[in-house]
């Protein structure tokens, strides 16, 4: 059957929305089956200065993958589409897509590479708004 997943998604690059859409479908062939996809929201970039507003999303997928192995397929996904970093100590910055994996059925992990539950969904919303409309 699987597990649980939720997932954030952002953008405020290129053509956010279309961005959106593809990293939604490829989580649907390489992670696992999208059950359920929030409305896109329009929202200021959080903890950075920018002139490009984020859409942001969140949806639902049923995956018989391993947490860590949900972070490694969500990762390449995100190079893929082309985001070439990561936002290192709290510096963030522009990038066409951003995928967070915020739940993972009843979990609790806390790796150098991936903590779970997403330990700053709940001050973020542009996180918790989607993800209220899709639980």
């Amino acid at each position: 059957m699987g597990e649980e997943l939720y997932i954030s998604l952002g953008s405020n690059m290129g053509d956010r929305e279309q961005m959106l859409h593809r990293a939604i479908s490829l989580i649907n062939e390489r992670v696992g089956t999208v059950q359920r996809v929030s409305s896109f929201i329009e929202t200021k970039p959080w903890g950075f200065q920018s002139e490009h507003p984020f859409l942001n999303a969140a949806c639902k997928v049923l995956t018989t993958l391993s947490p860590e192995q949900c972070l490694k397929e969500t990762q390449k996904i995100e190079r893929e589409l082309g985001r070439t970093r990561k936002s290192k100590n709290g510096v963030y910055h522009d990038r066409p897509i951003d995928i967070d994996l915020l739940l993972y059925g009843d979990f609790k992990i806390s790796t150098p590479k991936l903590t779970l539950p997403h330990p700053h969904m709940y001050e973020r919303d542009f996180v918790m708004i989607p993800l209220r409309e899709i639980m």
